[in-house]
């Protein structure tokens, strides 16, 4: 039996999946052993994962912040005598760690970032876009250099083991109609669609009587936003602190669609099976971070010659008018909900 550490750090999304390529290498290779190296706030996602999966912890904003404080818990993890390293990160920290395990005569394995294709891609115009491989199979061609059988078999988080029904009456009642998830933000400006316009999503999709939101965000200004829109709206609540992360992934598990940005949240939903309808302003889904088996039709988009500009949603927007959101109409995304529920 070989033991295996899997290094990803960040950020929530990028964590959330590895989930689906981790739980199906460690059922296709159940004589072996995974550890997955992640921050410590994000270890709850690693729910329902199969028994040879396990998940250390990492604070990288506390005892480990510095680079020495890294370096010296990098020497600890060699106690537990791995036998190989994945590294499906490739930043700072994950090489101080490889180079600790490559100093015991270690193998290490780590990701591709296709870093040339993804500056060629968010180029200005002209340029010729084309999609570039999905990160989920850039983590999956890790596991198999590293010699590992790979089937991509992950469903969800919830396929073996069901939500409890009696949890989610608790947090939201009885199921009447639609159950439609909200996620309006993201961390970066060139990811979020305006407000004034997702209120008017919110708005439209309020008045009909079959449908119920469910809106989710951060706390702060985020929790304020919503708190107003399930104040103003008919049949809107507002999730955000409510419940723990587990819990509202189940309660994500229910849902019949969710709308959200290119963010965090398109990558729960796509871990807890539940459809999603993404809108992309400065991203592109053709950078590889589309949602987990999400369908490729009910992406929201602008077509414009100068997207995508950035892979994070993170750079300014050098036209100066963010034409790539601002020309998405509310009615599209309203449009496309109703629309998917209607022949779903």
């Amino acid at each position: 039996m070989s033991k295996i550490l899997v290094i990803r750090l960040s950020a929530i999304g990028d964590v959330a999946m590895t989930i689906p390529v981790v739980y199906a290498a460690a059922e296709a290779n159940p004589e072996d052993s995974f550890t997955i190296l992640t921050q410590t706030f994000l270890m709850p996602l690693f729910i329902n994962r199969p028994l040879n999966v396990n998940v250390m912890g990492v604070n990288t904003k506390s005892t480990e912040k510095s680079l020495a404080g890294f370096l010296r818990y990098a020497f600890i993890l060699r106690k537990y005598k791995f036998d190989k390293v994945l590294d499906l990160h490739a930043v700072v920290r994950s090489r101080i760690v490889n180079w600790v395990f490559r100093l015991s005569g270690r193998p290490v394995f780590k990701i591709n970032k296709e870093r040339k294709e993804r500056k060629f891609l968010t180029q200005r115009p002209p340029k010729e876009i084309y999609p570039l491989r999905p990160v989920i199979e850039r983590y999956a061609d890790v596991f198999r250099a590293a010699g590992f059988n790979f089937n991509d078999t992950f469903v969800s988080l919830y396929d073996k083991n069901p939500v409890d029904d009696t949890a989610i009456k608790a947090m939201a009642g009885d199921k009447k109609g639609h159950w439609v998830g909200i996620a309006p933000f993201a961390r970066h400006r060139g990811k979020i669609y305006p407000a004034e316009k997702m209120e008017k999503v919110v708005d439209q999709l309020s008045q009909q009587e079959d449908i119920t939101l469910f809106l989710f965000g951060g706390r702060g200004d985020e929790s304020r936003l919503l708190n107003r829109w399930e104040a103003k709206y008919k049949n809107t609540v507002n999730m955000v602190g409510r419940y723990s992360l587990d819990m509202e992934l189940a309660l994500i598990s229910r849902l019949d669609v969710l709308v959200s940005m290119d963010s965090a949240n398109m990558h729960l939903a796509s871990l807890a099976g539940t459809t999603v309808i993404s809108i992309w302003g400065a991203t592109h889904p053709y950078a590889g971070f589309y949602g987990y088996h999400q369908r490729e039709d009910l992406a929201v988009q602008a077509d414009l010659p100068c997207r995508p500009c950035s892979i994070y949603g993170n750079k300014p927007c050098y036209r100066g008018d963010w034409a790539c959101m601002d020309k998405i109409r509310p009615e599209q995304i309203v449009d496309k909900v109703t629309d998917y529920l209607k022949n779903r």
